[in-house]
């Protein structure tokens, strides 16, 4: 079982309240093949929430309020999750502060980029499970790393 970020699924759960749908992901969760994780809505965050980046190790928003716990809070839900299901691998919304996985906004609100994970996904590595950015998975049109092409059957 492959757990996804709820947004890539086409759940409008990111902090705009719209989705980033990656299709190929939205079919396996159609297929029983994939389940959907929000951590943000887990740590009872609101959709449509302010923007958030990690600053120093804690999560705070675009106007200066900090809500790690929210982000901790969700993070450990979703993990719980994950492995009430026996997940063994993990894509993610690329650069959000629960999700990123190798690189997050720098907490500048300026759109710079670096090295380091979300809340979740570095939650996932501690436990031992590969998390992968829609990108690339897309990268792989549909390949999962380590596991070869993904099944995808259309109704």
């Amino acid at each position: 079982m492959i757990a996804v970020s709820a947004c890539l699924a086409g759940i409008a759960c990111r902090y705009d309240g719209t989705a980033f749908v990656c299709p190929e992901l939205a079919a396996m969760m159609e297929t029983g093949q994939a389940i959907a994780v929000c951590p943000e809505v887990l740590g009872g965050l609101t959709i449509p929430r302010p923007p958030a980046e990690i600053q120093t190790g804690r999560v705070v928003t675009i106007d200066g309020q900090d809500v790690t716990e929210a982000y901790r809070r969700g993070a450990l839900a979703a993990l719980a999750i994950v492995r009430e299901h026996g997940c063994d691998l993990a894509v993610l919304k690329a650069r959000s502060p629960s999700c990123g996985a190798g690189q997050i906004y720098d907490g500048g609100f300026a759109g710079r980029l670096v090295a380091g994970n979300g809340f979740f996904a570095e939650l996932l590595r501690q436990a031992g499970i590969p998390a992968y950015t829609e990108q690339e998975f897309k990268l792989r049109s549909g390949e999962l790393p380590g596991r070869g092409k993904a099944s995808i059957r259309k109704k």
